[in-house]
């Protein structure tokens, strides 16, 4: 059987089409899966440490016997991480809107830090973490019914203590996670 030139072009021109859309869904489940670029001010130490140095300072001040409450809801393993990471995106956003402006006297790096969590959560919201989805969440309302129970400046206090949480979660699960670790990963569970 012989083929001519354009045959052989109209099979190449066929595959490569293929290939590009399979290509295309596979980058948009990993895009759909997880957010793939870490917000600027989730990657810069200076935030990281006006996040420390803001939740020791409410640490300071907090009653002996709020030390063993715990507000921020612990990540569940078997949760993937853009689910976890748009949970606490939520979070972040109550921070915002609900508990930080109460705070803002308080301490002299509070307007950088708002500033930089905005940034944070504008980011995630555009790399697809839908905040209203996780309104109803039942960690997030959990989180607001223990701040509620506590009640005005000592519950506002205690969130703001625990600002160090709510930021390391961001930055541990709003990334892609490394095809490393997950090789790493399989590899134990397949033992």
């Amino acid at each position: 059987m012989k083929f001519d030139n354009a045959t052989i072009a109209s099979c190449l021109r066929s595959a490569a089409t293929a290939l590009a859309v399979l290509c295309l869904i596979a980058w948009t489940e990993q895009v759909v899966s997880h957010p793939v670029h870490r917000s600027p001010p989730l990657k810069d130490p200076k935030t990281h440490q006006a996040v420390r140095e803001m939740s020791q300072h409410a640490q300071r001040k907090e009653l002996e016997e709020d030390t063993s409450i715990r507000l921020m809801p612990r990540a569940s393993a078997n949760q993937n991480h853009m689910e976890i990471c748009c949970l606490h995106a939520n979070i972040l956003n109550f921070y915002l809107n609900n508990i930080l402006h109460k705070y803002s006297d308080e301490h002299p790096s509070m307007h950088q830090l708002k500033t930089d969590l905005h940034r944070v959560s504008e980011d995630l919201q555009d790399q697809g973490c839908n905040l209203t989805h996780y309104h109803n969440h039942r960690h997030t309302v959990e989180f607001r019914r223990k701040l509620e129970k506590m009640e005005g400046e000592r519950g506002i206090n205690k969130a703001v203590g625990e600002i160090d949480i709510l930021f390391t979660y961001l930055h541990d699960y709003c990334e892609e996670p490394k095809p490393f670790a997950n090789a790493t990963n399989d590899a134990d569970n397949d033992n």
